[in-house]
This record gives structure tokens, C-alpha cells and sequence, in this order.
């Protein structure tokens, strides 16, 4: 590869030619030819050492040049962390104005290179552009040099979201009015009604993938496990994994092992986030799958085949013994939690047991819910009044902090004077 100094792509432009050259098997146009077969008279340091070489000589090329240093941001504070990687909050160095969400990705292996399912997560984003959908800027990496072995960390850059769902609802101070609530709703059943006509299964909604900029606009988040999907038939029925969504929001179809499944999996994650604003905690918290199980058979009542013909097919149910007399305790149950009917009912409506009877997005939208007084608030207003970004990763660690703090304190001598400073409100912190 000739060193070319051409100019670079902007961030909107890019990611489609990076997405070429990770899916791409011209590697003459994107890569340095590759290592010649070693003779049998090389011994193993010299291999190491023309190996090194070889990478200097791509590193010096600049081989990803049309994917830019995540250098140019400067990390400010930790804002969520999991099995997918860590997301920083970050400024741009160039404009200190640009504030991002930088979402570094973890390989478990080094040899799997850049992760299929961060991949799998930049193709989607790439189609989609909705208001509703979190909008992926570019795709960074760190320079590769011998400290590293060669080898690139990749860092996906997102527009940035002062909240997520899971933080305002678990801080008590914020109070949501019915009318908030329904705009909230709206705008996440807007969103899903856009990527499921894009024909996009998300497979992990949950609160805490519920973005929500600071004046109120609501993002979808966290598509590394989403992908597409196609509508089956007899003859060619969907074969996904089922091991996919967050326990908590997992729709039972999944705990029983259905592979041919469609947007109906998100839908119910959506019916448990909508419960959630009410109750202020996740409905439904299971240990296991089992046990998850148990929860929606006590909330939705007994699985069987009067209310969902098509579970007799389902090969974990033939292996369970699920609860055979459970009453459906939806409304009943929400009715304590929800100032409305309406609301208790679309919930009831998104908690079905069939996949096939539960509401889709736009079905959803069209309920009365929606359209009967109050109507949808502009959230602009009660979000001007959160002066603090609520991430569920940064009241976690806080309160994991104060209660650090409370321990130390009982731990103290009598006389010790206490000189803490407040701690009050959601403000950043760096871990």
C-alpha cells in the first residue's frame, strides 16, 4: 500500500467505506499484501521479528485511513459499562462545543479482530435515520505500535444523550405527570414502528438502552444485538438465536426456546418499560430463566395452550412444568400503579403471552391510550428542570459511593469531626 496523503472522508461519509473494508476481500485495496507461507528453515524469532516489520510498515501506510484517531476526543466521565464494552461521555478536541458518547468495543479474543456483533451494529445504524434511532457519527480506533501489539482498539462515536430511561426513572426526585409518561411512549413506539418496518429486530430493550436528550427527544440505543429479520413462512421458518434480550425484559417465546420469532420480542420489552415508569423498578426481576418464567406465569397467568396455541411447539415448554391454575393479574395488578384504565390496558395488550395477540407498534400508537386527555406533554419543560445527566451507570455508582461513605462514617470515633463535602444532585463522576 502506497502511502498516499489523500483527504480524508468527514465523520458522515465514512463509515460506509469502513464498513467495505471490514467486510471486504479485496484486501489488496485495503490492506498490505499478506505474510508470505514461513519456510521451514525460518526459525520462530525471525518470524516474530518479520512480523513486526510487517505491521510497522501497515502502521506507517496508515491502514485505516479512512477511520480517524479516537484521540481527537477527550474523555470526560464513564457513563454505562458492560458486557458490550464502556461508553464515555467525551469532547471533541477540535471543538470543545461537541460533546459525544464514545462506546469503546471489547474483544474478548484477540484473534476475532473487530467484534461481529460491532459490525453487525454499524451496518444497522448506517440504514437507519429516524429521530428515535441514536445516530452513529463514526467509527475511531488507537494507533497500532508495538505497545499494543499491532492491534487497534475500535471505538464507535455516537451522538451524545444527557439521560437514559433507567436513570430518571430510578431517581425520585424527577416526578413524571401521565401526560410525560405518554410522550415518552409515543416517541420509543415511533421509533420501534420505524426500525421494524426496516425490517430491524433490536433484541434488547430495556430501559437502560432508552436514551433521552435533555430536551426530550427519545432514542432507541445499543443495537449490538439487533440484526434483520424476514417474514417466515411454512416452508421457511426464522432459525435466530434465542438466547438474546436482558432477562428481565425477555418475552416468554424466548425462555421456551422459539427460534422463529419477530418484532413481537421488542414489543414486550416495551410493555415492561412502559410498566416500569409507574412502579419506578423493573416488573418482573428473575434470578434465572426458570425463575423468570415463574414471575410472568404469576403476572400474565398459566402458559398453556388455551391462551397460546402454538406453545406446544415450543421445545423448552415440553421439557418444564410450568404453573397449570394462574389468573391473569395484569390490570388488577397495574391498576394500584397507573392514574388510567387506558394505560393499564395497552400494558395488558403488550404483556401478552402469545407473541401473535400482543399489540405491534402501530397498533400501540393508535390506541386510545394516546388520544384521550391528557394528551402527550411536550417533554422540553419537565426535562429543563433536570440539571443533572442521569445515567443508570453514573446513580449507581453514586449511591454506591454514599453508602461507602455511610460505612466509613459509622466507623469513625466519636468526636471526629465531619468535613464531607455534599454530594447532593446527579452530577459526573469518573471511576
Amino acid at each position: 500500500m502506497e502511502n498516499n496523503k489523500e483527504s480524508l472522508p468527514t465523520s458522515q461519509e465514512f463509515s460506509n467505506e469502513f464498513i467495505k473494508f471490514l467486510t471486504s476481500t479485496e484486501t489488496n485495496k485495503y490492506s498490505p499484501n499478506p505474510l508470505p507461507s514461513p519456510s521451514p528453515e525460518l526459525n520462530v524469532n525471525h518470524l516474530k521479528l518479520e512480523k513486526e516489520k510487517y505491521l510497522e510498515k501497515f502502521e506507517r501506510c496508515n491502514g485505516f485511513e479512512f477511520c480517524r484517531d479516537v484521540n481527537q476526543y477527550q474523555p470526560l466521565v464513564m457513563i454505562g459499562k458492560g458486557s458490550y464494552g464502556e461508553v464515555f461521555k467525551a469532547r471533541d478536541q477540535n471543538d470543545p462545543n461537541v460533546i459525544v458518547a464514545i462506546k469503546k468495543m471489547i474483544t474478548l479474543r484477540e484473534e476475532e479482530g473487530f467484534p461481529v456483533t460491532s459490525l453487525r451494529e454499524v451496518r444497522i445504524l448506517k440504514q437507519l435515520n429516524h429521530d428515535n434511532v441514536i445516530k452513529l457519527i463514526e467509527v475511531c480506533h488507537t494507533k497500532a505500535c508495538k505497545e499494543n501489539k499491532y492491534r487497534s482498539t475500535f471505538f464507535l462515536v455516537f451522538e451524545f444523550c444527557e439521560h437514559d430511561l433507567a436513570g430518571l426513572i430510578a431517581n425520585k426526585e424527577i416526578k413524571f405527570e401521565l401526560a410525560d409518561i405518554k410522550q415518552f411512549m409515543k416517541q420509543l413506539f415511533d421509533g420501534l414502528f420505524y426500525i421494524h418496518l426496516n425490517k430491524i429486530l433490536h433484541r434488547d430493550l430495556k430501559s437502560s438502552n432508552i436514551l433521552v436528550t435533555k430536551t426530550g427527544i427519545v432514542k432507541i440505543a445499543d443495537f449490538g444485538l439487533s440484526r434483520a429479520f424476514s417474514i417466515p413462512t411454512i416452508d421457511k421458518p426464522n432459525n435466530y438465536t434465542n438466547g438474546v434480550v436482558t432477562l428481565w425484559y425477555r418475552p416468554p417465546e424466548l425462555l421456551l426456546g422459539e427460534r422463529n420469532y419477530g418484532p413481537a420480542i421488542d414489543m414486550w420489552g416495551a410493555g415492561c418499560i412502559m410498566a416500569e415508569f409507574f412502579t419506578r423498578f423493573p416488573v418482573m426481576q428473575g434470578s434465572s430463566e426458570k425463575s423468570q418464567l415463574m414471575l410472568i406465569s404469576s403476572l400474565c397467568g398459566s402458559i398453556t395452550p388455551e391462551v397460546w396455541p402454538n406453545v406446544v411447539n415450543l421445545d423448552v415448554y415440553k421439557k418444564i412444568i410450568l404453573p397449570k391454575h394462574n389468573a391473569r393479574k395484569v390490570q388488577t395488578y397495574f391498576i394500584h400503579h397507573i392514574p388510567s384504565s387506558l394505560g393499564c390496558d395497552l400494558i395488558d395488550n403488550l404483556l401478552m403471552l402469545d407473541p401473535e395477540k400482543r399489540y405491534d407498534a402501530d397498533t400501540a400508537l393508535n390506541h386510545d391510550f394516546f388520544w384521550k386527555d391528557p394528551m402527550p406533554s411536550d417533554l422540553s419543560k419537565v426535562m429543563s428542570q433536570i440539571k443533572n445527566n442521569c445515567h443508570e451507570y453514573i446513580i449507581f455508582q453514586k449511591r454506591k459511593f454514599q453508602n461507602n461513605q455511610q460505612i466509613a462514617k459509622r466507623a469513625k470515633p466519636i468526636g471526629v469531626i465531619n468535613n464531607d463535602a455534599s454530594t447532593s444532585g446527579f452530577h459526573d463522576f469518573i471511576y
